[in-house]
């Protein structure tokens, strides 16, 4: 019996279809929820595997609450702030939503490369053999305790040749399939699932943040010739890294933004909100000359009446930089472990809100590889000023998700077991899920 968890499954979109589609970024720091249209495009150079042009009919967000780490840890004030990202939405687009996009940072996400082989003995290979091979590779058992939230085929070989991309018409003895599988705890995708729904929307799919981040920022010829991709959130970093046009490989850990910002506010001894200002306009990682000419005002927590401080700029520096360096030197060991050092640090892309920090991909282009950009959303119509930055980049990609949902390889439904969360509407919607899909 396989163990295996699933997340619900999306169907492919037509390529000739227009269709309106909406989205939920459920992340440590903030909630965004974006309604655009998806109309049918002309295949994009650039972005080759984008088959509609999206625009943004309406756009929300709101200061996330109830989250840990990318996990809900209170589902009152995480439904609460998903309800008010969602009404303000669609009060902009005039849309009522039904259901929605999301996707997961928390929960300890990670990689599992499978493969598997057939016999074709010596025929050509068939399309039933590709699906037969594909099958295969998507039934192997996954950890207890673990839901699958994607499963990718990574290319195909015949015989000895491999990194074939479509096999069919090929002849040869044995046809092999690689399978790259996402995966992340059940009760964390359990709990963000149950928020959602609590709200009474649909989920479509539950998407991998840095997947999602990868699909709106990097153009083809990044995800072809390798590269890692790492979004910097508030309360959790995650990286994806691509090769030859595929995701390979996804990790994650619970450091982010909000931890310099906690750092700022022990070592000042002032409120939050005033640390994350601080941060904001006058942060950095990156020591410079004149950081001790440059003064900042601070007010001491409990000295609401008092005069404020005038401290150097060097004092905030030299409370952001150690954090900003822990985090990418977890990132650069991360990707070294996973046995992607060499290959994913020919190129480095950083999105997210906390890649804004000044001073951060010096600090990166030192630490992890010598060739760093910052990350914004690609090819987007309608995207307001305040939503072209890298904080949107997840945001963004849950739209393109859908053109590139039809690659991915699940295992045949008598196999599956779903992450429901216990609520009879949950059920009834994966049921009629399943009826359209199979």
């Amino acid at each position: 019996m396989n163990s295996r968890i699933y997340t619900p499954r999306m169907k492919p979109l037509s390529a000739r279809k227009t269709t309106i589609l909406s989205v939920l970024d459920v992340g440590t720091s903030k909630v965004a929820c974006l309604i655009a249209r998806l109309m049918p495009a002309e295949p994009s150079e650039m972005l080759r595997g984008r088959t509609h042009r999206c625009r943004i009919l309406g756009i929300g967000h709101q200061q996330s609450r109830g989250l840990k780490g990318g996990a809900v840890i209170d589902m009152e004030e995480a439904e609460h702030a998903i309800r008010l990202a969602v009404d303000s939405a669609e009060r902009m687009a005039r849309v009522q939503v039904e259901s929605v996009i999301v996707n997961v940072t928390g929960g300890r996400l990670g990689s599992h490369l499978y493969s598997a082989n057939v016999r074709l003995g010596g025929k050509a290979v068939r399309e039933a053999d590709t699906h037969r091979v594909l099958e295969a590779a998507a039934s192997c058992t996954a950890e207890q305790g673990r839901a699958v939230l994607h499963s990718l085929p990574n290319g195909f070989s015949v015989d000895s040749m491999t990194g074939i991309r479509d096999p069919k018409g090929m002849m040869g003895e044995e046809l092999g399939a690689a399978m790259h599988v996402v995966s992340c705890d059940t009760a964390a995708v359990r709990n963000l699932m149950l928020a959602v729904e609590r709200c009474h929307l649909n989920i479509e799919a539950v998407i991998a943040t840095p997947y999602a981040a990868g699909l709106s920022v990097l153009v083809d010829d990044e995800a072809q010739l390798g590269c890692a991709l790492v979004d910097f959130g508030g309360g959790t970093t995650t990286i994806g890294v691509f090769s030859n046009g595929h995701l390979t490989h996804v990790d994650g850990f619970a450091l982010g933004g909000n931890h310099v910002t906690m750092d700022i506010a022990r070592g000042l001894t002032i409120r939050l909100s005033d640390a994350e200002r601080l941060k904001t306009f006058y942060g950095s990682c990156m020591p410079s000359a004149s950081d001790d000419r440059e003064t900042i005002s601070v007010t001491s927590v409990g000295d609401d009446g008092a005069q404020p401080q005038h401290l150097p700029k060097s004092q905030l520096v030299r409370i952001i930089k150690p954090r900003v360096e822990e985090i990418l030197e977890l990132v650069r060991d991360r990707l070294k472990a996973a046995g992607y050092g060499p290959q994913a640090g020919r190129r480095l892309i950083m999105t997210g809100g906390a890649s804004q920090l000044t001073g951060l991909p010096e600090a990166a282009s030192r630490i992890i590889s010598s060739q760093v950009r910052v990350g914004r959303p690609l090819g987007i119509q309608g995207l307001p000023e305040s939503a072209k930055n890298p904080a949107f980049a997840a945001s963004v990609g849950l739209l393109v998700y859908p053109q590139v949902a039809g690659i991915e390889h699940f295992e045949p439904r008598g196999n599956t077991g779903y992450a429901a969360t216990g609520t009879d509407g949950y059920i009834t919607r994966v049921g009629r899920w399943l009826k359209e899909s199979f």
